[in-house]
């Protein structure tokens, strides 16, 4: 009777502790809802923007590209900020949660300035463009404020968004949830889900703006943002809400600072290593890396007495880190090379302005009744990135290990590469394509109503727009897994960070590229390669300019893998080789 109590006792008792569970499996649906929502909202905004711009505020074509270029960096740069806040001072919860507050707050700003006149400049004839009325300085600040709103907003969510949702099941009650599989088809469903967003964005709502106006297109947006935020808040009670800790990004910063302080110190040679060096309990490393020993500097223990604590902690983490935190920052500056040769990449994705223009003065019409909005062009591009990763993961990589008999796929190096050559290859076959379309609008008589659809289907687009998608497939992807297998495993937030602060920079780019190249072409009275009338520029220049900018990166990309060596896995993969011809 005794041992049937005591075992009644152990039964219960969790469950009198746990009457309120927090986390767990039932809170991801909240959080996945919540993401999906808000790149739907924020994403059916971008694609027709430029045309809100330059019709509704009366704005010249590089002056539009100019603005969406900078709330684009905004856009990729702000969730890296959101991450470095939400680790070291605010939480998770709080900034998702301000992320939700601040973006709606955006989106309903943006969609008021189709609501009232006063908002915008007086309407104006598109033939007549140099005689328009341009914005007054508080019409553009709402429409800044509103845009810096959403980058703010938006970047709170996705910082954080992702590690949250892991939160729950690696923090939450329950053991099912702290499983691995549970993880990973949490990584799965929240992926698909962003992706399914992004294409509802650009097809449902981009055709809603075309047909009913800019007043109902960009309401729908703010509606389903409303939900998003409506998803988050109403699981609150459940949510595990772990507290701030020290960040990753102060780590690093500190190595820095700690370095500069002890720059005055002398290093002994290699052979001697007299140094003490200060490093985290039960770290595998001990002693730093011999390549950039100027950093080794802020490992050095001087005076043990006064350096460490009882404890063996450092008593000034920033004049004393550990030998881990100096090689993470090692790490991370050896990357940097490779990281750059994204930019370029990043240059030509982001002209996504120009594709929408030219689209929507061709002939877009896929039967009678029905032609594709010209801002839904780019899901041919998302199409193509998405069926060439299944083809390459599902079909390619097992038929072509099949036939060699052993493991076989493309070297991290080697897809980055190719990534850069289909890059390439877009932006010449964009040049191709308007050189035609500019030709056809001049036999025509269109030269001066870039308005007008020239006979020549859109469909011409579509080389540039797939070669894009593998440009993507290959390149970005790549990048990603390249960060995640040469950056140590503490570093994967910043793994997962070094592709947005890359597009990030590649926006300002972008943007300096066009303000450049428009600035010397129409020198001495011109009307330069890329003015508000596309029939009447040299766009297809513009585009051949960066298509021979993208193989100069391709070049630099080869002279930076040369002096970076071969990748972790590439050493992994020859010592396996190795170890096999062994065994034979």
């Amino acid at each position: 009777m005794e041992a049937c109590s005591e075992e009644k006792k152990m039964i219960t008792e969790p469950l009198l502790i746990n009457k309120n569970p927090k986390g767990g499996i039932r809170t991801l649906p909240f959080i996945i809802a919540n993401e999906a929502f808000e790149r739907m909202a924020s994403t059916g905004f971008m694609p027709n923007m430029i045309l809100y711009l330059c019709r509704e505020y009366n704005m010249k074509i590089t002056e539009g590209t100019n603005v969406l270029f900078f709330w684009s960096a905004a856009s990729n740069f702000l969730p890296i900020l959101g991450a470095f806040l939400a680790d070291s001072y605010v939480g998770r919860y709080a900034m998702i949660g301000f992320g939700c507050i601040t973006c709606l707050l955006g989106m309903v700003l943006l969609w008021l300035t189709t609501i009232f006149p006063h908002a915008r400049p007086l309407a104006c004839d598109y033939t007549l463009r140099d005689s328009c009325e341009s914005a007054t300085g508080s019409q553009l600040m709402l429409l800044y404020l509103a845009f810096g709103l959403m980058s703010l907003g938006g970047g709170g969510i996705r910082s954080s968004s992702l590690a949250f949702g892991a939160d729950q099941l690696e923090k939450g009650d329950g053991i099912k949830s702290k499983s691995e599989g549970a993880l990973k088809s949490y990584f799965s469903w929240y992926y698909v889900s962003v992706s399914a967003s992004s294409m509802v964005a650009v097809t449902f709502i981009v055709y809603i703006q075309d047909n009913l106006g800019w007043k109902v297109g960009f309401g729908i947006p703010a509606a389903i943002m409303l939900l998003s935020a409506l998803c988050f808040f109403l699981a609150s009670p459940f949510y595990v809400k772990s507290k701030a800790n020290t960040s990753l990004l102060s780590g690093l910063i500190q190595v820095l600072v700690a370095s500069y302080k002890n720059r005055h110190i002398k290093l002994s040679s290699p052979q001697a290593a007299e140094e003490r060096y200060h490093h985290r309990e039960g770290s595998v490393r001990l002693v730093p890396s011999e390549n950039l020993r100027c950093l080794n500097k802020a490992c050095i223990i001087k005076h043990p007495e006064q350096d460490l604590t009882p404890d063996g902690r450092a008593s000034d983490p920033w004049s004393l880190c550990t030998v881990d935190q100096v090689e993470e920052l090692k790490a991370l500056i050896k990357v940097i090379p490779l990281w750059s040769t994204g930019i370029m990449i990043g240059v030509t994705l982001s002209q996504s302005s120009f594709p929408v223009l030219q689209a929507s003065s061709m002939d877009r019409h896929v039967s009678r009744n029905f032609e594709i909005p010209a801002a839904s062009f780019c899901i041919f591009t998302i199409i193509t990135l998405t069926l060439w990763v299944g083809f390459y993961d599902r079909i390619l990589l097992p038929l072509a290990s099949k036939i060699k008999g052993k493991p076989c796929q493309l070297s991290l190096k080697q897809r980055m590469g190719i990534g850069l050559l289909f890059s390439t290859a877009s932006m010449a076959a964009w040049a191709i394509t308007e050189t035609v379309r500019r030709r056809i609008a001049i036999d025509e008589g269109l030269s001066d109503d870039p308005r007008t659809v020239v006979q020549m289907s859109a469909m011409w687009l579509l080389p540039y727009l797939v070669l894009s998608g593998l440009a993507m497939a290959f390149n970005m992807i790549g990048q990603t897994e390249f960060y995640y297998s040469e950056l140590p495993k503490s570093m994967s937030s910043i793994a997962s960070a070094l592709l947005g602060v890359g597009l990030s920079a590649a926006s300002l780019v972008a943007s300096l590229i066009m303000n450049s190249v428009d600035g010397i072409t129409r020198s001495r009275g011109k009307q330069g390669w890329i003015p508000s009338n596309i029939n009447k520029g040299h766009y297809d220049h513009y585009f051949w300019l960066l298509s021979a900018l993208n193989m100069a990166n391709f070049v630099y990309f080869l002279a930076c893998c040369k002096a970076y060596g071969p990748c972790r896995v590439e050493v992994h993969k020859a010592l396996d080789d190795a170890d096999d011809m062994r065994e034979e």
